[in-house]
């Protein structure tokens, strides 16, 4: 993909997910202020808003090792656990031609090109954007990414394995399934797994439904089947439960 394609989707990955925030001046830092301007901290529908996230993204005991538990923390500024960079980002399609996705999911989510202009087929393909989410605590890159262990299924367990190895580590913006009318305002989107094999209901990122983030022991992230309600509200068009609907804050926690 060209330099100008990869900063297109970049930004525009990082605007669905993170809303109004992330539209305006790139140069926000994340939890710890050690931590740079590509950094996000991920919070899920269920307890919190753009506003007020309350409950984000934390390795389990901030141990950088594979399969360490990814949990949800109260926000803090100083904590190295909730440090994540968005490792790397573009559209569907880039990871298919990377290798990093199977033709399956580009199929469903990524497009085809035509030979003849090079362009996608967007009017039948979406062509998503999708992104890693390596943990960095402090600003020191891990190596070690957000993801699942192999083919997913309901109930699989979300933890730290290794960035850029296989689709595991890929999260795919689900831009269909959004809660807003209007894009990128205070937007939240389900997040498909890369490893995807469910194209009617997708794995996506879930929070236990019942589970809350101060029970011990910490409720463990996983992925399950996308839910919701075929009746969905003005403020959530789609339906799906907000434990699977995520949003994405960028600056330094208060």
């Amino acid at each position: 993909m060209s330099l100008k394609r990869k900063v297109f989707a970049a930004v525009a990955a990082l605007t669905v997910l993170g809303g109004v925030s992330a539209a305006g001046a790139l140069t926000a830092t994340a939890a710890t202020p050690s931590c740079g301007w590509s950094c996000v901290e991920l919070f899920s529908h269920d307890f919190g808003t753009h506003h007020h996230p309350n409950f984000v993204l934390d390795t389990q005991q901030q141990t950088a090792k594979v399969g360490q538990p990814q949990i949800l923390f109260r926000v803090s500024n100083s904590d190295p656990a909730e440090d994540y960079t968005v490792s790397y980002q573009g559209q569907v399609s880039d990871f298919y031609a990377a290798g990093m996705v199977s033709s399956a999911v580009n199929l469903h989510y990524g497009c085809n090109f035509n030979p003849n202009t090079g362009n996608c087929n967007s009017t039948v393909f979406p062509d998503d954007y999708a992104f890693e989410i390596q943990y960095s605590p402090y600003g020191v890159l891990s190596g070690l990414c957000v993801g699942v262990p192999g083919v997913p299924t309901s109930g699989v367990k979300v933890s730290l394995q290794p960035c850029g190895v296989n689709a595991g580590t890929v999260w795919i913006i689900d831009q269909a399934n959004a809660s807003s009318l209007t894009p990128v305002i205070n937007e939240y989107v389900p997040l498909i797994v890369g490893t995807d094999t469910n194209f009617s209901q997708p794995f996506v990122l879930t929070y236990p439904g019942a589970g809350y983030p101060t029970d011990t022991p910490r409720p463990q992230l996983f992925v399950a089947n996308l839910t919701g309600f075929s009746n969905g509200s003005l403020g959530n068009p789609t339906g799906v439960t907000d434990n699977q609907l995520w949003g994405g804050d960028f600056g330094i926690l208060p």
